[in-house]
């Protein structure tokens, strides 16, 4: 599928890009770079189709997410991120709050599957964000490995992603190898918007930036993923076959600013509709520094600079700032075991 046979709705506003046009020769590599670089700057957001991940696999993961959220509420409940040192597992609706404000989704976080660090005298608080995932083994065993092969899937297409973005702004496809090499953050959420009446508070979740490198959210045929841009609010309308991808802040960072790390929320659906919506995060290593891109003097002109100021905690440990948003994102598992770290 190329951008010449799929073209993303005109009143969203955003681009479309097709990554396989990197293997189609030179010319065809040179333009989608320019084009990615574009997007991202102008826009921080963009539809992108030609990625391999197979279809297949797609309708696996959507019907395997539908039931998992019709479970009893019971079996949800053995997997409730309260049960979770890490942050891993189901949230009822309500729970998770943005900007100090619960967001009416009810979800399912997974990270990459990994044992727990040993912690001890002089072990750094984000440490205790790595460890294993919360599974409904026996009410949906099916439910893991399927979440897992998508994982991995998107972690293969989000580096691609990565590197191209480091090509198009140096030449250089692994400038930001150092930071994810070996054991990125990857972070996923399956998620379930419950339609709202009117007139009710309608937020499924609250503006914000994404903290990672680049976020990926594969959506069904329901709208609500809105993008802030200086004209106002545009729709990110569903189109098949496509991911939603945006800018992460460690991106925005890195590039001084170059890239963009746009705003964006969920409207909930009217009441007697839920939306669902899987989301793929790619973060650096909890134990990076992240760098600051030497940009071509053309480049560097154009970076805005201050939301990327070197003293920000990003730049020290990316870990650090990640146990930040948990905290505050999830406070009934921060008191529960993460007491010490409130102040």
């Amino acid at each position: 599928m190329t951008t010449a046979t799929l073209e993303a709705p005109a009143r969203t506003n955003l681009p479309l890009l097709d990554i396989s046009r990197l293997e189609q020769g030179p010319a065809e590599r040179a333009a989608f770079l320019a084009e990615l670089r574009h997007a991202a700057r102008d826009v921080g957001f963009f539809y992108l189709t030609g990625h391999g991940v197979p279809a297949e696999l797609e309708a696996r993961l959507r019907e395997v997410a539908r039931r998992f959220f019709e479970l009893p509420e019971e079996e949800k409940l053995k997997v409730q991120m309260i049960h979770s040192p890490h942050f891993r597992g189901y949230n009822r609706a309500g729970l998770e709050l943005t900007r100090g404000k619960p967001d009416w989704r009810e979800q399912f976080d997974i990270h990459a599957e990994r044992e727990p660090l040993p912690t001890g005298p002089g072990t750094p608080p984000w440490a205790r964000l790595q460890g294993p995932n919360l599974w409904p083994d026996a009410a949906l065993p099916e439910l893991k490995p399927i979440l897992l092969e998508w994982q991995a899937r998107l972690t293969e297409v989000a580096i691609r992603l990565v590197r191209a973005f480091t090509e198009a702004l140096l030449g250089d496809p692994d400038a930001l190898r150092p930071i994810y090499e070996g054991g990125p953050n990857q972070t996923m959420k399956i998620i379930r918007y419950p339609g709202v009446e009117q007139g009710a508070a309608d937020q499924g979740v609250g503006s914000h930036k994404d903290s990672g490198l680049l976020t990926f959210v594969l959506q069904d045929d329901v709208g609500g993923l809105q993008v802030e841009k200086p004209e106002g609010w545009v729709d990110a309308v569903p189109l098949p076959g496509t991911f939603v991808v945006n800018i992460g802040e460690l991106l925005e960072l890195a590039s001084n600013g170059y890239l963009k790390a746009t705003v964006h929320r969920v409207v909930s659906p009217p009441a007697g509709r839920d939306r669902y919506s899987i989301a793929f995060f790619l973060g650096a290593r909890l134990d990076a520094e992240v760098p600051l891109l030497a940009l071509p003097p053309e480049l560097a002109a154009e970076a805005k600079g201050p939301a990327s100021d070197p003293e920000n905690p990003l730049f020290r440990t990316v870990g650090a700032n990640y146990l930040k948003g948990r905290l505050r994102s999830h406070p009934d598992v921060a008191r529960r075991y993460h007491a010490d770290l409130l102040g």
